[in-house]
């Protein structure tokens, strides 16, 4: 299947993307539009969700936030919350402009942080036809508290010495990814050093470590509370046994969520994206685009 290298403003940056034109499909086409999580890029496992959607009739736009992959934006390894909102209106925008898309059949896929994303953007555009939400960041409290005082007690320290001394001299203090239950680092369980190291290793431009300072910024970010101004159908993904962004807000959200379909899996978060899970997800998901963006 053709995949294009594609790229669009995005602020003063650009922001790469791959774009995926489905084969022998009548124009002007649905198009889904697709963003990682927590520092995560298109590398690191998009390209197998969006062959299929692709392989079921939809262009697929995959594409990069600001100050990661290989997209634009320095410092690198910025994670800035509202730049990367911005980011997805960019892409949204840029998916409007493609010749042969149908602009009112445009749908957001959202992983992990990124299902934070969708579900913050998608409220703010009347157009957007469908939104798929995978184990998706809806309450950054239950996240912090799923960490554990000791964990959540380091990373705040890094943190704040990142805004204080990081900031002085413009250059950010990291703090890794991926740590084991107890460890400093953003995703702190244990099952996030084997999968989001599975992910990690499907990218060459994957780097371990971000700015410290977003913890405090996703500590008191809630895109759950946006879910009753959800007017489109919206597909939650949910992992019953998920470490990173708890099932139970994920789930009192969908419940606020006007037109929700609800799919639990007994997995942890990185399981959807690997093996017999992936399988399973992947083709309720691509069920609900196909039905949703029908003409």
């Amino acid at each position: 299947m053709e995949r294009v290298e594609v790229s669009f403003p995005s602020g003063s940056e650009q922001c790469a993307a791959w774009l995926y034109p489905p084969d022998g499909v009548p124009k002007p086409r649905p198009l889904v539009v697709m963003g990682h999580g927590l520092g995560g890029n298109r590398e690191m496992g998009l390209d197998r969700y969006a062959r299929r959607f692709a392989a079921a009739g939809m262009a697929v736009l995959v594409f990069d936030y600001r100050h990661f992959g290989a997209s634009q934006g320095a410092p690198r390894q910025l994670l800035h919350i509202a730049r990367q909102r911005e980011d997805w209106r960019a892409a949204i925008a840029f998916a409007r402009s493609l010749r042969g898309i149908d602009k009112t059949r445009i749908a957001l896929w959202g992983t992990s942080f990124g299902g934070g994303h969708v579900l913050s953007v998608a409220p703010e555009d009347d157009y957007i036809a469908a939104v798929v939400a995978q184990v998706p960041f809806t309450s950054g409290w239950s996240s912090a508290m799923a960490k554990g005082p000791i964990s959540l007690t380091k990373v705040a320290t890094v943190a704040a010495t990142d805004l204080v001394i990081g900031s002085l001299r413009r250059r950010p203090i990291g703090i890794r990814l991926a740590g084991r239950k107890r460890a400093a680092a953003l995703m702190s369980a244990a099952d996030v050093p084997e999968g989001y190291g599975r992910l990690a290793e499907e990218s060459e431009r994957y780097e371990p470590k971000v700015a410290a300072r977003i913890a405090f910024s996703a500590l008191f970010d809630a895109p759950g509370k946006r879910a009753k101004a959800l007017k489109m159908p919206v597909l939650y993904v949910v992992a019953d046994h998920d470490s990173i962004a708890p099932a139970k807000p994920t789930l009192r959200a969908a419940e606020r969520t006007k037109h929700a379909i609800v799919k639990r899996y007994p997995a942890g978060h990185f399981d959807v994206y690997f093996d017999d899970v992936f399988e399973q997800t992947v083709y309720d998901q691509t069920q609900f685009l196909v039905s949703v963006l029908r003409p």
